[in-house]
Protein backbone atom coordinates (compact mmCIF):
# COMPACT_ATOMS: atom_id res chain seq x y z
CA UNK A 1 0.00 0.00 0.00
CA UNK A 2 1.03 3.63 -0.38
CA UNK A 3 3.00 5.42 2.30
CA UNK A 4 1.08 6.22 5.49
CA UNK A 5 3.30 9.16 6.45
CA UNK A 6 1.08 11.61 4.57
CA UNK A 7 -2.45 12.53 5.54
CA UNK A 8 -4.07 10.56 2.68
CA UNK A 9 -6.14 13.57 1.61
CA UNK A 10 -6.53 12.08 -1.87
CA UNK A 11 -7.06 8.47 -0.85
CA UNK A 12 -8.42 6.39 -3.72
CA UNK A 13 -8.80 9.28 -6.16
CA UNK A 14 -7.80 8.51 -9.74
CA UNK A 15 -5.64 11.37 -11.00
CA UNK A 16 -4.29 12.14 -14.46
CA UNK A 17 -1.12 14.24 -14.33
CA UNK A 18 0.14 15.49 -17.69
CA UNK A 19 3.77 16.40 -18.23
CA UNK A 20 4.52 13.93 -15.46
CA UNK A 21 7.98 12.79 -16.45
CA UNK A 22 9.88 15.75 -15.01
CA UNK A 23 9.65 19.03 -13.14
CA UNK A 24 6.34 20.08 -11.64
CA UNK A 25 4.45 17.11 -13.07
CA UNK A 26 6.83 14.65 -11.49
CA UNK A 27 6.64 16.40 -8.11
CA UNK A 28 2.84 16.50 -8.24
CA UNK A 29 2.59 12.83 -9.21
CA UNK A 30 4.81 11.77 -6.31
CA UNK A 31 3.05 14.05 -3.83
CA UNK A 32 -0.39 12.86 -4.93
CA UNK A 33 0.67 9.24 -4.51
CA UNK A 34 1.88 9.94 -0.98
CA UNK A 35 -1.60 11.31 -0.29
CA UNK A 36 -3.17 8.04 -1.46
CA UNK A 37 -4.03 8.90 -5.06
CA UNK A 38 -3.81 6.53 -8.03
CA UNK A 39 -1.81 8.14 -10.84
CA UNK A 40 -2.00 8.05 -14.62
CA UNK A 41 1.32 9.59 -15.63
CA UNK A 42 1.00 11.17 -19.08
CA UNK A 43 3.82 12.51 -21.23
CA UNK A 44 5.47 12.15 -24.63
CA UNK A 45 7.99 9.77 -23.09
CA UNK A 46 8.45 8.22 -19.65
CA UNK A 47 12.02 9.49 -19.23
CA UNK A 48 12.70 12.86 -17.62
CA UNK A 49 14.25 15.78 -19.48
CA UNK A 50 18.04 15.60 -19.56
CA UNK A 51 18.63 18.88 -17.72
CA UNK A 52 17.83 17.51 -14.24
CA UNK A 53 20.12 14.55 -13.58
CA UNK A 54 18.36 13.36 -10.40
CA UNK A 55 15.09 12.92 -12.29
CA UNK A 56 16.70 10.64 -14.89
CA UNK A 57 17.54 7.88 -12.44
CA UNK A 58 14.04 6.36 -12.43
CA UNK A 59 10.83 7.19 -14.32
CA UNK A 60 7.99 8.81 -12.40
CA UNK A 61 5.51 5.93 -12.68
CA UNK A 62 8.20 3.45 -11.65
CA UNK A 63 9.15 5.57 -8.65
CA UNK A 64 5.52 5.77 -7.54
CA UNK A 65 5.31 1.98 -7.63
CA UNK A 66 8.66 1.57 -5.87
CA UNK A 67 7.28 3.74 -3.07
CA UNK A 68 4.22 1.51 -2.73
CA UNK A 69 1.75 3.50 -4.82
CA UNK A 70 -0.24 2.73 -7.95
CA UNK A 71 0.63 4.31 -11.30
CA UNK A 72 0.72 3.68 -15.03
CA UNK A 73 2.41 5.57 -17.83
CA UNK A 74 0.44 6.70 -20.90
CA UNK A 75 2.20 8.13 -23.93
CA UNK A 76 0.21 10.93 -25.57
CA UNK A 77 0.63 14.02 -27.71
CA UNK A 78 -1.94 16.23 -26.01
CA UNK A 79 -2.32 18.55 -28.98
CA UNK A 80 -3.96 15.70 -30.92
CA UNK A 81 -7.60 14.94 -30.13
CA UNK A 82 -7.43 11.24 -30.92
CA UNK A 83 -4.50 10.72 -28.55
CA UNK A 84 -6.21 12.64 -25.76
CA UNK A 85 -9.37 10.59 -26.18
CA UNK A 86 -7.32 7.39 -26.08
CA UNK A 87 -5.56 8.60 -22.92
CA UNK A 88 -8.88 9.11 -21.16
CA UNK A 89 -10.16 5.73 -22.33
CA UNK A 90 -7.01 3.95 -21.16
CA UNK A 91 -7.23 5.56 -17.72
CA UNK A 92 -10.86 4.54 -17.33
CA UNK A 93 -10.15 1.03 -18.60
CA UNK A 94 -7.40 0.66 -16.00
CA UNK A 95 -8.98 2.37 -12.99
CA UNK A 96 -12.71 2.76 -13.71
CA UNK A 97 -13.05 6.53 -13.36
CA UNK A 98 -11.22 9.88 -13.34
CA UNK A 99 -11.44 12.13 -10.30
CA UNK A 100 -8.66 14.67 -10.86
CA UNK A 101 -7.04 16.10 -13.98
CA UNK A 102 -3.83 18.08 -13.56
CA UNK A 103 -3.09 19.92 -16.81
CA UNK A 104 0.60 20.47 -16.25
CA UNK A 105 2.16 19.76 -19.66
CA UNK A 106 3.59 22.87 -21.25
CA UNK A 107 6.56 24.46 -22.97
CA UNK A 108 8.44 27.75 -23.00
CA UNK A 109 10.27 27.99 -26.31
CA UNK A 110 11.30 31.55 -25.47
CA UNK A 111 13.31 30.30 -22.50
CA UNK A 112 15.64 28.50 -24.90
CA UNK A 113 17.19 31.49 -26.65
CA UNK A 114 18.10 35.13 -26.21
CA UNK A 115 15.14 37.46 -25.69
CA UNK A 116 12.94 38.44 -28.63
CA UNK A 117 10.17 41.00 -28.78
CA UNK A 118 6.95 40.31 -30.64
CA UNK A 119 8.10 41.76 -33.98
CA UNK A 120 11.06 39.38 -33.86
CA UNK A 121 9.13 36.28 -32.76
CA UNK A 122 8.74 33.52 -35.38
CA UNK A 123 5.20 32.48 -36.22
CA UNK A 124 6.18 28.91 -35.40
CA UNK A 125 7.00 29.86 -31.81
CA UNK A 126 3.50 31.26 -31.37
CA UNK A 127 1.79 28.31 -33.07
CA UNK A 128 3.65 25.60 -31.17
CA UNK A 129 3.26 27.38 -27.84
CA UNK A 130 -0.49 27.75 -28.29
CA UNK A 131 -0.87 24.13 -29.39
CA UNK A 132 0.98 22.74 -26.38
CA UNK A 133 -0.03 25.23 -23.68
CA UNK A 134 -3.63 26.01 -24.65
CA UNK A 135 -5.08 23.55 -27.15
CA UNK A 136 -3.89 20.63 -25.06
CA UNK A 137 -5.81 21.92 -22.03
CA UNK A 138 -8.91 22.43 -24.15
CA UNK A 139 -8.69 18.84 -25.40
CA UNK A 140 -7.83 17.15 -22.11
CA UNK A 141 -10.54 19.09 -20.28
CA UNK A 142 -13.09 18.35 -23.00
CA UNK A 143 -12.60 14.59 -22.99
CA UNK A 144 -12.09 14.27 -19.23
CA UNK A 145 -15.21 16.31 -18.50
CA UNK A 146 -17.23 13.94 -20.69
CA UNK A 147 -16.10 11.10 -18.43
CA UNK A 148 -16.62 13.01 -15.18
CA UNK A 149 -20.20 13.81 -16.14
CA UNK A 150 -20.91 10.07 -16.44
CA UNK A 151 -19.68 9.36 -12.92
CA UNK A 152 -21.65 9.41 -9.70
CA UNK A 153 -20.83 12.33 -7.44
CA UNK A 154 -19.20 11.87 -4.06
CA UNK A 155 -21.36 12.31 -0.93
CA UNK A 156 -20.00 15.87 -0.84
CA UNK A 157 -21.69 16.39 -4.25
CA UNK A 158 -18.29 16.88 -5.88
CA UNK A 159 -17.82 15.04 -9.16
CA UNK A 160 -14.33 16.07 -10.27
CA UNK A 161 -11.38 18.41 -9.98
CA UNK A 162 -9.41 20.07 -12.79
CA UNK A 163 -6.19 21.91 -11.96
CA UNK A 164 -4.53 23.87 -14.76
CA UNK A 165 -0.92 25.01 -14.65
CA UNK A 166 -0.84 28.70 -15.54
CA UNK A 167 1.98 31.05 -14.53
CA UNK A 168 2.72 34.39 -12.93
CA UNK A 169 2.78 35.50 -16.57
CA UNK A 170 -0.86 34.55 -16.82
CA UNK A 171 -1.44 37.37 -14.32
CA UNK A 172 1.21 40.00 -15.07
CA UNK A 173 3.44 40.99 -17.95
CA UNK A 174 7.06 40.04 -18.40
CA UNK A 175 9.84 40.54 -20.90
CA UNK A 176 10.61 38.68 -24.11
CA UNK A 177 8.01 35.91 -23.78
CA UNK A 178 4.96 37.10 -25.71
CA UNK A 179 3.85 33.62 -26.80
CA UNK A 180 4.29 32.06 -23.37
CA UNK A 181 2.60 34.92 -21.52
CA UNK A 182 -0.35 34.99 -23.91
CA UNK A 183 -0.78 31.23 -23.63
CA UNK A 184 -0.81 31.32 -19.84
CA UNK A 185 -3.29 34.20 -19.77
CA UNK A 186 -5.51 32.02 -21.94
CA UNK A 187 -5.13 29.17 -19.45
CA UNK A 188 -6.20 31.40 -16.55
CA UNK A 189 -9.32 32.62 -18.32
CA UNK A 190 -10.23 29.18 -19.66
CA UNK A 191 -10.05 28.04 -16.04
CA UNK A 192 -12.69 30.61 -15.07
CA UNK A 193 -14.89 29.60 -17.98
CA UNK A 194 -14.81 25.89 -17.15
CA UNK A 195 -15.40 26.66 -13.46
CA UNK A 196 -18.58 28.57 -14.24
CA UNK A 197 -19.89 26.14 -16.83
CA UNK A 198 -19.45 23.03 -14.66
CA UNK A 199 -20.10 24.29 -11.12
CA UNK A 200 -23.66 22.98 -11.35
CA UNK A 201 -22.23 19.51 -11.94
CA UNK A 202 -19.99 19.62 -8.87
CA UNK A 203 -16.79 19.92 -10.90
CA UNK A 204 -14.07 22.28 -9.66
CA UNK A 205 -11.64 24.01 -12.00
CA UNK A 206 -8.75 26.07 -10.65
CA UNK A 207 -5.32 27.17 -11.85
CA UNK A 208 -1.95 27.46 -10.18
CA UNK A 209 0.30 30.35 -11.21
CA UNK A 210 3.85 29.44 -10.22
CA UNK A 211 6.64 31.92 -9.91
CA UNK A 212 10.13 30.99 -11.03
CA UNK A 213 10.68 27.41 -9.87
CA UNK A 214 13.76 25.22 -10.04
CA UNK A 215 12.94 23.10 -13.09
CA UNK A 216 14.53 22.51 -16.50
CA UNK A 217 12.76 25.61 -17.85
CA UNK A 218 14.30 27.67 -15.05
CA UNK A 219 17.77 26.41 -15.95
CA UNK A 220 17.22 27.49 -19.55
CA UNK A 221 15.87 30.88 -18.51
CA UNK A 222 18.92 31.59 -16.39
CA UNK A 223 21.23 30.48 -19.19
CA UNK A 224 19.67 32.59 -21.92
CA UNK A 225 17.65 35.44 -20.44
CA UNK A 226 18.54 36.38 -16.90
CA UNK A 227 20.77 35.76 -13.91
CA UNK A 228 19.85 33.78 -10.82
CA UNK A 229 20.32 36.56 -8.27
CA UNK A 230 18.12 38.99 -10.17
CA UNK A 231 15.34 36.42 -10.41
CA UNK A 232 15.65 35.53 -6.73
CA UNK A 233 15.35 39.19 -5.79
CA UNK A 234 11.98 39.39 -7.57
CA UNK A 235 10.52 36.79 -5.15
CA UNK A 236 10.46 38.46 -1.70
CA UNK A 237 9.75 35.25 0.25
CA UNK A 238 12.58 32.68 0.09
CA UNK A 239 13.66 33.50 -3.48
CA UNK A 240 12.80 31.03 -6.25
CA UNK A 241 10.59 28.05 -5.51
CA UNK A 242 11.01 24.30 -5.76
CA UNK A 243 8.57 21.88 -7.43
CA UNK A 244 7.30 20.68 -4.06
CA UNK A 245 5.94 24.18 -3.37
CA UNK A 246 3.65 23.80 -6.37
CA UNK A 247 2.76 20.22 -5.48
CA UNK A 248 1.45 21.36 -2.11
CA UNK A 249 -0.97 23.75 -3.76
CA UNK A 250 -2.05 21.03 -6.20
CA UNK A 251 -2.85 18.70 -3.31
CA UNK A 252 -4.93 21.36 -1.58
CA UNK A 253 -6.96 22.20 -4.70
CA UNK A 254 -7.84 18.53 -5.24
CA UNK A 255 -8.79 17.92 -1.61
CA UNK A 256 -11.89 18.30 0.54
CA UNK A 257 -10.39 21.44 2.08
CA UNK A 258 -11.01 23.23 -1.25
CA UNK A 259 -14.69 22.24 -1.45
CA UNK A 260 -15.87 25.87 -1.94
CA UNK A 261 -13.10 26.97 -4.29
CA UNK A 262 -13.44 27.14 -8.06
CA UNK A 263 -12.40 29.54 -10.81
CA UNK A 264 -9.31 30.71 -8.92
CA UNK A 265 -5.87 31.40 -10.40
CA UNK A 266 -3.70 30.92 -7.33
CA UNK A 267 -0.25 32.54 -7.34
CA UNK A 268 2.39 30.34 -5.71
CA UNK A 269 5.23 32.73 -6.24
CA UNK A 270 6.98 33.92 -3.09
CA UNK A 271 5.27 37.29 -3.39
CA UNK A 272 6.24 38.01 -7.02
CA UNK A 273 2.77 39.23 -8.03
CA UNK A 274 2.18 41.10 -4.76
CA UNK A 275 4.58 43.87 -5.81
Amino acid sequence: MASTTASQRLAGKVCIVTGSSSGLGRAISLAYSREGAIIACVDLRPEARAEIESERQVNTDELVRQNGGRAIFIKADLSKAEEVEAMVQQTVAEYGRIDVLVNNAGISIEANHAGLRIHETPDSTWDITMAVNVKSIFLTSKHTLKQMLLQDAYPSRDRGWIINMSSIYGLVGGHYNCSYAASKAAVSNLTRQVALDYAKDGIHCNAICPGYTQTAIFKNTVAFLDDVERIRSQHPLHGVGVPEDIAGAAIFLASAEARWITGVSLPVDGGYTAQ
